[in-house]
């Protein structure tokens, strides 16, 4: 069995691989049609876990395959699926991951999109590997008329799914919401995954500002617009649907070598270092905080010992020259304490409310800050939304 090691991030690698995948199984993605799925069925697109080759895996229809592959083509056409999106949002880019898939990968790609308010019935139950679509599926899908969708990756050439050249990024500009797409493959073939990068987009004219909501939540708009280190996971994680499964599914640094030889604590038991990592958030909407959740769910050896979070509000033209500038640009944020240092737990839900979490009235960043390092499941931060005129532009100096 082999696996791809975990992707670290470089220069080269586009801006969109901060956001969250709206597509993914986790987050309640599903294909709901697909013309053929012969070898491999198209919902493997979805997975969260890496692909995986097993050379003497083999099934009663051929090579096993982790990700979606049809059968060569001898009829008229070529293959398709139609994926809805777990969190409908704005989409930034894809990735069209060919591992694996070296002499039977799909040539040629392209991508369609559509926001739809009712969607049909469709149900594909189980093991479709060997299954290709009924007429009556056929029949059904054409209701949604999906060849005449917008176009957001035109006919592009697809590499092979060798290790330097299986990531096939696509950027996408479009402004508008999306619920489901269609992926194209020319004219047959085999993807490993299917990645959707972007910005869940939440319906706010039906939150009343007096509820409370989970204002960093993925799939109220919330995303990571950066972090210190991801060594071993990555912080828009911690936003994701309910408890973590595992310690996979959680944000965790490297440790860190700056450490003391012998580690001291302070009068609160909170551990004494000179550094720490840090993730920052813009929430779905601006919004006044009032609670939060620091969960550490599996992580048990390797949990943060302390952690505090600070909050901002910035403009737009302000994060996206930070983001530029990594976040180390001689004019960051003056950041505010929301929850001040707290002494962490292993494998705990920690809740903060009350006193414990300082006014600051709307916001519209947070970052979370963890000393000395290890790893977060899940971060909520429960507050009341404002509207955006309400929050003004927080005044940019030096730390």
């Amino acid at each position: 069995m082999a696996n791809r090691p975990v992707q670290k991030e470089t220069s080269s690698q586009p801006h969109f691989l901060q956001f969250n995948n709206l597509a993914c199984e986790t987050a309640g993605g599903k294909v709901v049609f697909a013309t053929d799925e012969w070898f491999a069925p198209a919902r493997n697109l979805l997975k969260r876990d890496p692909p995986e080759f097993i050379a003497s895996a083999f099934t009663e229809y051929g090579k096993w395959m982790d990700g979606w592959e049809t059968r060569r083509k001898r009829i008229p056409g070529h293959d398709w699926c139609i994926i809805q999106l777990g969190v409908p949002g704005i989409i930034h880019g894809f990735d069209v991951d060919t591992s694996f898939f070296t002499g039977n990968y799909a040539p040629y790609t392209s991508i369609q999109a559509a926001c739809l308010d009712q969607m049909p019935s469709f149900t594909l139950e189980g093991d479709r590997t060997g299954m290709a679509a009924s007429p009556s599926q056929f029949e059904a899908v054409a209701q949604l008329n999906s060849d005449s969708w917008e176009e957001l990756v035109p006919m592009t050439k697809l590499r092979p799914g060798y290790s330097e050249s299986c990531h096939n990024y696509l950027n996408v500009t479009y402004p508008h919401r999306v619920t489901h797409i269609r992926l194209n493959i020319y004219p047959d073939g085999g993807i490993a995954r299917l990645k959707v990068y972007g910005i869940g987009k939440k319906d706010w004219s039906t939150v009343s500002s007096q509820d409370l909501v989970d204002l960093v939540a993925l799939v109220n708009g919330g995303v990571c617009v950066g972090y210190s280190d991801a060594h071993f996971g990555h912080p828009c994680n911690m936003i994701g649907l309910g408890r973590a499964d595992s310690m996979g599914d959680g944000w965790e640094t490297a440790r860190r070598l700056d450490r003391p030889k012998v580690l001291k604590v302070d009068e609160k038991g909170i551990l004494q270092v000179p550094g720490f990592e840090w993730a920052i958030l813009r929430l779905g909407h601006p919004g006044i905080i009032s609670k939060i959740e620091v969960d550490t769910n599996h992580f048990k050896g390797n949990f943060p010992d302390s952690c505090k979070i600070e909050t901002c509000c910035l403009t737009p033209d302000e994060e996206n020259n930070l983001i530029r500038n990594h976040w180390r640009s001689d004019k960051t944020p003056k950041w505010r304490i929301l929850l001040p240092p707290q002494k962490l737990k292993a494998h705990h839900r920690h809740l903060f409310s009350g006193e414990s979490v300082v006014q600051c009235g709307p916001v519209t960043h947070v970052r979370l800050v963890i000393a000395p390092d290890g790893g977060v499941s899940r971060l909520r931060l429960w507050g009341r939304p404002v509207s955006n005129n309400m929050t003004r532009p927080q005044q940019i100096s030096k730390l």
